[in-house]
């Protein structure tokens, strides 16, 4: 199966690595601070699928850090096209750097040509059929500051036909008040990322969403709850 990857690959893993070291553990680690709860739940190797709750520029670079390094090319955020792909500048970063994949967003579908026409998760199923890990938002797009949104139904379609791909959830409190959106520079703030269990995939999709949905609650609680420890010390 032909890899949408850019290549040399070896070139490409390098750029993907240089920008976790030079950019985002320094941003991540030094400017913000993050701790990491349950990190060995994490998937080392693929397919598998990571989601988490977006609320800020942030959620990407804090995600990307989470992996080791020798692993990191492995790791294929879904992005959309219309708005990562949308001048050559931005593609190449997106390609090279973050490794992402390019979907259409509603009346943007079928309108740029970096993702193929038909099927708008083709990409993402080729990417775990080569064994890679998908890095998905499921609100589809960054929400309200501490707040998750309305989840949308396309990690259910992306799952159809591949049930047994292992979908490991990831809170991350602390990032809607670091950088939330509609601003740019980030304010040093404590954030804390809490890893769940891997999900079983349902074929009753309004039922699957919804088990989606409680377990970033009760995440979110435990987050809410730690804060309240960490104030209170």
């Amino acid at each position: 199966m032909q890899s949408d990857l850019p290549r040399p690959y070896w070139l490409y893993a390098l750029c993907r690595r240089l920008f976790v070291l030079v950019v985002a553990w320094p941003v991540v680690l030094l400017w913000l601070g993050l701790t990491v709860r349950h990190r060995m739940r994490l998937p080392r190797r693929g397919p598998a699928v990571i989601i988490a709750n977006h609320n800020s520029h942030l959620d990407l670079l804090v995600l990307l850090t989470l992996l080791p390094l020798s692993r990191l090319p492995l790791l294929r955020p879904v992005a959309a096209a219309d708005y990562f792909f949308s001048t050559a500048l931005l593609r190449f970063i997106a390609r090279w750097f973050l490794g992402l994949i390019p979907v259409q967003r509603g009346s943007a579908r079928g309108t740029n040509s970096v993702t193929p026409a038909g099927d708008p998760l083709l990409l993402c199923r080729e990417a775990l059929a080569r064994d890679e890990i998908l890095l998905l938002f499921p609100e589809g797009t960054r929400g309200e500051p501490e707040v998750m949104s309305k989840l949308k139904p396309g990690l259910w379609h992306l799952l159809r036909d591949q049930p047994a791909v292992p979908v490991v959830p990831v809170y991350l409190q602390g990032l809607g008040k670091s950088m939330p959106k509609g601003e740019w520079i980030p304010i040093p703030f404590f954030v804390d990322a809490y890893v769940g269990r891997p999900l079983p995939y349902s074929d009753d999709k309004a039922a699957y969403l919804q088990t989606l949905a409680n377990c970033f609650a009760i995440l979110a609680t435990k987050g809410a709850t730690r804060i309240q420890r960490r104030t209170a010390e």
